[in-house]
C-alpha cells in the first residue's frame, strides 16, 4: 500500500507526535516530518513545489483515532 511506511510512521509516534504538534497538519515521507502546517491545503501546496504528489503523507496530528478514521453514510437502501 502507497504512504504505509508514513502512516505507520505517525501510528508508532503517536503519542510524541501530538505533544509537539497538537491541531497541525504533518507532512511525512518515509519516517520523517519534514512539514508543519496550520491547513491542511497550505500543507499540501507548499509541499507539492518540492515534491511530487502521492509521494508525502499529509496526517492531522491529534490524539486517539478520530484524525484517520473516517465513517460515510450511504443514502441507498438495500431491500
Amino acid at each position: 500500500m502507497k504512504l504505509e511506511a508514513e502512516f505507520k510512521y505517525y501510528l508508532d509516534n503517536q503519542t510524541e507526535l501530538v505533544k509537539k504538534y497538537k491541531g497541525k497538519y504533518l507532512v511525512i515521507i518515509g519516517q520523517e516530518i519534514i512539514g508543519v502546517y496550520d491547513s491542511e491545503e497550505t500543507a499540501f501546496f507548499e509541499t507539492e513545489k518540492i515534491h511530487e504528489a502521492g509521494t508525502f503523507l499529509i496526517q492531522y496530528c491529534e490524539s486517539g483515532d478520530s484524525s484517520y478514521t473516517q465513517i460515510f453514510h450511504s443514502r441507498v437502501t438495500f431491500v
